[in-house]
């Protein structure tokens, strides 16, 4: 059971491993909601000493229902552990100063603000890097900094109307539509996390600091485009962007005797053994049907075949011949069920945890493993300003400075 009694490690802690990868890295997160929180909790999963710098009224995410706790929300328990809290009003000097003597000894400072927004602040990459040339300064945008969209705002469903996630939708349901997630944000949090540990590379190598720029927009639409950029990607065209297999109406879970499932028949041998199996002689003899080249295009009426035949057995069934066969497949199973999944439960990726202030929570564990640094939880998700004190003391700031950069004008 992970436990939080240990000892906050400083920045000099000597113990390099202890706590994972990155033990001994300092981070300034300066992000709010999804995205750069996302990223800063695998960092801090990683082992990274996360500093979270909030504004007095919090993380917007802390607000969400039901709670608890005020102030700690379900999402806001795993997106934002292995952190330290410290509240400022950013729009006060002393807390700009407070800001600065913290940047000056970290490793990574990451933010979510627009180019504009940070600049005015005094915290563009420029001043960063006079307070800390060997900083890796990470700037998490809605777009990238020299188009005409810097300064827009951005969340997720912003990002999928615009990089084409939504339009994908329109040839399948007959009208675009948003993923019920925010993909868009997770996958740009995992961007970051990639930038910043090769950036943390590069510095280890001798290249010092450098600013790093991870736009929503463009990782987008980089991520949509690994299939579905296909002919188009030759110039001239060798026909429009898609990949047929994913756009096809007939491509969903099939309805079974007893549920829905995934059937996915891929390769010869796995659709010669379903056609055997369902006992389809006319299809076994199609050519069409023989080889992918073929196949990819006639997905609608393979996926058409598919539908048909799963209606006519349980998924029990379909189960076990797939896996016989060794054609891949799983039972769609619902969020409120993944915790009793007998892989899940038997990799452990849900921990019973206790938060000091909100009780039994589910902590959902890494799912990367390190032979030589497993996952530990070494700090819960904090309360609004928790860290605030010691963290700037470890800074070196006076019991003045602390006050007045602690002091919210209430």
């Amino acid at each position: 059971m992970p436990t939080d009694t240990s000892p906050d490690r400083t920045h000099s802690s000597p113990d390099r491993l202890s706590d994972g990868p990155l033990t001994g890295i300092r981070v300034i997160d300066l992000t709010t909601v999804i995205m750069g929180p996302y990223a800063t909790q695998m960092l801090g999963d990683l082992g990274a000493d996360v500093i979270k710098v909030e504004p007095p009224q919090g993380d917007s995410t802390r607000a969400y229902r039901p709670t608890r706790t005020p102030g700690i929300s379900g999402s806001f328990l795993n997106t934002n552990r292995n952190k330290r809290s410290i509240a400022m009003d950013l729009g006060r000097p002393a807390s700009r100063r407070a800001l600065a003597r913290l940047l000056a000894g970290a490793d990574v400072f990451v933010h979510n603000l627009r180019p504009a927004v940070i600049g005015r602040m005094g915290f563009d990459y420029a001043a960063v890097r006079a307070l800390n040339p060997d900083i890796v300064y990470c700037a998490a945008t809605g777009f990238g900094s020299n188009g005409p969209y810097a300064e827009k705002p951005a969340y997720d469903d912003m990002i999928q109307a615009a990089s084409g996630f939504a339009a994908l939708a329109e040839g399948v349901r007959g009208q675009p539509d948003y993923a019920p997630t925010v993909i868009c944000d997770k996958l740009a949090g995992q961007a970051i996390v990639s930038a910043v540990l090769a950036a943390l590379l590069h510095r280890e190598r001798g290249g010092g600091g450098q600013t790093v720029e991870v736009p929503m927009f463009e990782t987008a639409i980089a991520f949509n485009l690994v299939e579905h950029f296909g002919a188009a990607a030759f110039d001239p065209p060798l026909g429009s962007t898609g990949f047929a297999r994913l756009r096809v109406p007939q491509r969903r879970p099939y309805r079974t005797l007893d549920g829905h499932i995934c059937i996915l028949p891929y390769s010869d041998r796995n659709w010669r053994s379903f056609f055997e199996f369902v006992g389809n002689a006319q299809a076994l003899q199609d050519p069409r049907f023989a080889t992918l080249a073929e196949r990819a295009l006639v997905f609608d009426e393979l996926y058409t075949l598919l539908a048909e035949e799963a209606a006519k057995r349980t998924n029990a069934a379909w189960m076990a011949f797939c896996e016989q066969a060794d054609i891949p497949c799983m039972p769609v199973i619902g969020l409120d069920q993944i915790q009793d999944d007998p892989h899940v439960r038997a990799v452990g990726l849900f921990e019973p945890a206790e938060h000091p202030l909100s009780g039994a929570y589910h902590l959902v564990r890494s799912p990367t493993r390190f032979g030589k640094a497993p996952f530990r939880l070494r700090h819960h998700a904090p309360a609004l300003g928790q860290h605030g004190r010691a963290v700037l003391q470890e800074a070196g700031l006076s019991a003045t400075e602390i006050d007045e950069a602690l002091d919210t004008g209430g």
